[in-house]
């Protein structure tokens, strides 16, 4: 058998385990995923027992997603750009990581909303690990425009291409807000138990405006239900969650698994109907 898993600092909430150990079984592959506790300071002790199990690879979650990239072997193209690695494979005995999180978020986007990014005036609501990872996605569709905004400018400064992309404060993206076709909210605001907090403000919303949360945890966040409220199309974490698995499922089988069968999973769990 096989040994797949996840690391990170708490892990006792994660969905993972459910969502792969469901494919390996209706995939009939003899294979397992196990979520690890890992805390920061037994991180490197942690990668090197997984090596000694033969662990065929593991995601990475938080707070290791940069820290974990010291112990690589390879690093792949993408998580070097974004500087976090979420998925590790076990290469010929060798750690290579990649990230899977903005091609997760992009793949569930364009499906669940059918569209074509070409063209797409976007703003991005944050400016941590997740953030970086669409940022540099969606760098690769022909956006018309991808801006972000965060309470720290100097942290959304740090690594937005300039000439591709404006920085703004909270209080100047609300006033701009009316701009957008896409918004993206990367942060952990509005996230269970702080079920009534918002990322930004939503009064210069303008109707038909795409809203997506990548929050799973409420299904249908207060930012979520009041841009639905005025006429946006609104989309949740679920989505995100389920291709940045299905993404790493992937790099370890080679296969691509069902994602509605993975996302109903999800839902079924969380105890929720999908937005």
């Amino acid at each position: 058998m096989k040994l797949f898993g996840l690391i990170g600092c708490p892990v006792h909430h994660s969905l993972s385990p459910l969502m792969h150990n469901d494919v390996f079984q209706s995939l009939h592959i003899d294979a397992h995923y196990h979520a690890f506790h890992v805390e920061p300071h037994m991180l490197k002790e942690a990668v090197e027992g997984l090596k000694a199990l033969q662990c065929a690879g593991f995601n990475v979650t938080i707070p290791h997603k940069t820290a974990v990239m010291e112990y690589m072997d390879e690093l792949d193209e993408t998580a070097t750009q974004i500087g976090a690695v979420n998925t590790v494979v076990n290469e010929n005995g060798k750690w290579v990581g990649y990230n899977t999180d903005g091609e997760g978020f992009v793949r569930a986007l364009c499906e669940q909303m059918n569209m074509e990014l070409s063209g797409a005036s976007i703003l991005i609501v944050g400016a941590g690990g997740a953030a970086r990872g669409i940022y540099f996605t969606l760098l690769k569709h022909q956006v018309s425009a991808l801006d972000i905004c965060n309470r720290t400018l100097g942290r959304a400064e740090a690594f937005v291409k300039k000439e591709k992309s404006a920085v703004y404060s909270l209080e100047q993206a609300e006033e701009r807000l009316g701009e957008y076709d896409i918004v993206i909210n990367t942060t952990s605001v509005g996230m269970y138990p702080h079920v009534d907090a918002m990322p930004i403000s939503l009064r210069n919303l303008k109707k038909g405006t795409i809203v997506s949360d990548i929050i799973y945890n409420p299904l249908m966040t207060k930012w979520l239900q009041e841009a639905k409220e005025k006429g946006a199309c609104v989309q949740n974490g679920v989505g995100m969650f389920v291709y940045q698995g299905a993404l790493a499922f992937e790099k370890w089988t080679g296969i691509f698994p069902d994602t509605k069968r993975m996302e109903q999973l999800v839902i079924q769990k969380l105890g929720g109907k999908t937005c």
